[in-house]
């Protein structure tokens, strides 16, 4: 299991929210997303997806993506 870390530009409401949490939703492999206005934490299964997929589902939704950090879970 993986983590991703997004700060996401260009978010400034909830339909921002649920537009950037509809385009995650459909990436097999998300175990756990968080999103919020500006940032988005997600766990994902590394086997089934990987961070560049994810980064490019958020700028299908039409957002910039401008700081990524990612982690191991155990």
């Amino acid at each position: 299991m993986e983590n991703i870390n997004l700060k996401i530009e260009g978010m400034s409401c909830q339909h921002c929210v649920s537009s950037v949490r509809k385009a995650v939703d459909t990436i097999t492999g998300i175990k756990l997303s968080d999103i919020s206005v500006g940032s988005a934490t997600i766990d994902y299964d590394e086997s089934l997806t990987d961070r560049e997929e994810i980064v490019k589902a958020v700028q299908s939704a039409g957002f910039r993506v401008e700081t990524i950090s990612q982690k191991q879970l155990e």
